[in-house]
């Protein structure tokens, strides 16, 4: 196991306790990422402003993820996991409730916080449990059940805010993430609580510096990198303006809980066979075939409407599937696992920063074209170009 020390754990916890946490962590983000850009959308009117920002919120979650190692020196992971997913059940509870624009933007910044830490902990509490196991076959499982818990996620969160309103939907993720959380102290994890030791804060920032460089020197990370940031913007792009254009051309919240819905089954019929299919082919193919066809499809909804483009946002959801749990081994299989604490966290900033790029870019197009569906221009380049790095020789 990595360099934390655990003092006792339950005999029949492996890889797979902590990959069976993505039923928890997908059911709770499912049902907050179907009404989240509607709500964003309610505060500030202009679907260009709700990209800068999630930019902004975006920039503000790579920020901690950059700090976690350090979070790493100070407490464990066990107790930062416990703290994480409390947060998220107290904040979510409170986003439900919440009137005040300005109260829901200060708690969804907090709880930026927790689930930075909660989307970094869990891939290294699998890393540091998998033993003989292997991380493809624990990013299989962990996506399976993250897509299982997403299935019905949509269709409950458009039922609550149809019944109530939009925020009332958090109010069910806070409520999962609480069971999410019973599910973890289950483990009976005890790990060797931290030395403090007192570090300047221009000590942290070389450290930080350095460990960054090291990251981009080593062999195959600057592609890793890339290739990780393309899958996050497609995925950052998906659910931030899908349920925007669908609304925008018309159709109701139950057609927009329908397609999100209908978009989760390719995720969880290809989760299995994916895994025996990149032991067998490797992973560049699938990627490949992922972000080649999702760039097709993006091409085709800057200028469908109807039902054409709802079939599009469910088609293109097999592209995603072939990429979900292959989109990060290039990192774990080439770094260390004495060296996954430390530069884990950096890694991580390629799931963040392209929710701060990606918007952005999306907002020019916005402004530029004078309409939503312009975003889609985004996707078909990003898929382009991810590919392109895939198969650099460099």
């Amino acid at each position: 196991m990595a360099k934390d020390k655990y003092i006792s754990v339950k005999d029949k916890v492996t890889g797979f306790s902590f990959a069976n946490l993505g039923l928890f962590t997908g059911f709770a983000d499912g049902i907050y990422n179907a009404v989240y850009s509607l709500v964003i959308l309610e505060i500030f009117r202009s679907s260009a402003v709700v990209g800068v920002y999630v930019a902004g919120y975006a920039a503000f979650c790579m920020i901690v993820g950059l700090t976690a190692p350090e979070l790493f020196r100070y407490f464990s992971k066990a107790r930062l996991f416990y703290f994480s997913m409390l947060m998220l059940a107290v904040c979510y509870a409170m986003m439900g409730f919440s009137i005040k624009p300005g109260t829901f933007i200060a708690l969804d910044f907090t709880t930026g916080i927790a689930i930075t830490l909660v989307g970094v902990l869990i891939p290294l509490f699998m890393a540091d449990f998998s033993k003989n196991i292997g991380m493809a076959k624990l990013n299989a499982r962990y996506h399976l059940w993250l897509n299982i818990g997403a299935l019905l996620a949509p269709m409950i969160a458009v039922t609550i805010a149809g019944w109530f309103n939009n925020r009332a939907a958090f109010f069910a993720s806070a409520l999962i993430y609480a069971g999410g959380w019973l599910f973890f102290k289950y483990f009976g994890i005890v790990q060797e609580e931290k030395k403090i030791r007192r570090v300047s804060p221009r000590t942290t920032m070389r450290a930080l510096y350095r460990n960054t460089v090291a990251f981009f020197r080593r062999d195959g990370m600057l592609r890793a990198y890339i290739v990780n940031f393309g899958y996050y913007s497609l995925r950052a792009m998906r659910y931030l303006y899908v349920p925007i254009v669908v609304v925008e051309n018309g159709f109701s919240k139950d057609t927009l809980g329908m397609v999100l819905t209908l978009g989760i089954v390719p995720y969880i019929i290809l989760t299995e066979p994916m895994g025996r299919l990149v032991r067998r082919f490797g992973p560049k193919l699938w990627l490949t075939i992922g972000f080649l066809s999702f760039a097709a499809f993006s091409v085709g909804a800057t200028f469908m409407t109807g039902v054409p483009l709802l079939a599009i946002f469910v088609l293109w959801q097999i592209s995603g599937a072939c990429m979900e749990s292959v989109h990060d081994l290039l990192f774990f299989d080439t770094v260390k696992k004495t060296e996954q604490n430390r530069f884990y966290g950096i890694f991580r900033t390629s799931v963040n920063l392209p929710n701060v790029l990606a918007p952005m870019a999306a907002a020019a197009c916005i402004t530029v074209f004078g309409t939503t569906a312009a975003v889609w221009y985004v996707t078909a380049a990003v898929g382009v170009g991810a590919t392109l790095v895939l198969w650099s020789r460099k």
